[in-house]
């Protein structure tokens, strides 16, 4: 069986640059796509930050289909220094078949930080999970996840995400 690193993707993440994802979904030049946008911009962060957490509670839920939901087509996903492809690519390769061989996912004191720049949300995450596998094995680590998310046709979609996590160190 593969190593469960899918966890450490489990909020969401990346460093800090916009990725060309985002050059397809906010073009600055052209701010008709954003003329729906009514929403103040304190309303905004707050609807980037439940994308976040609603990407984690499908994550514990397993719900594939509201994953797929969260994430633009050509979003990237980064893990633990590996570059995983789209989200649908990371879900086919990796995500979907470590959902089979879990048994329980836990997160316990997650936080999500979001701050707006123009017509862009990123977001960082901190948390603790836990695993249990099939097998019997339990994986707990510690992890942090940053993610740039884009605003359109009314809805926030994660367009980058990157996670890592070590293992749980005394304080």
């Amino acid at each position: 069986m593969r190593s469960i690193g899918f966890a450490a993707a489990a909020a969401a993440a990346l460093g800090a640059f916009v990725p060309a994802a985002h050059a397809q979904h906010a073009d600055h030049a052209d701010h008709s796509a954003h003329g729906t946008q009514t929403a103040a911009p304190d309303a905004l962060t707050q609807q980037a930050e439940s994308v976040l957490v609603a990407y984690r509670e499908a994550l514990v839920a397993r719900d594939e289909a509201t994953m797929r939901m969260l994430f633009a087509a050509d979003s990237l996903v980064f893990e633990n220094g590996k570059a995983e492809g789209t989200f649908a690519q990371y879900m086919e390769h990796h995500l979907g078949p470590e959902f089979g061989e879990i048994t329980q996912f836990t997160f316990t004191n997650p936080t999500v930080n979001v701050r707006m720049v123009g017509h862009v949300a990123f977001g960082h995450e901190t948390y603790r999970y836990r695993i249990a596998l099939t097998d019997g094995r339990v994986i707990e680590r510690d992890g942090v996840a940053t993610s740039v998310l884009t605003h359109k046709d009314g809805a926030w979609k994660i367009v980058q995400y990157h996670s890592s996590s070590r293992a749980p160190r005394p304080n």
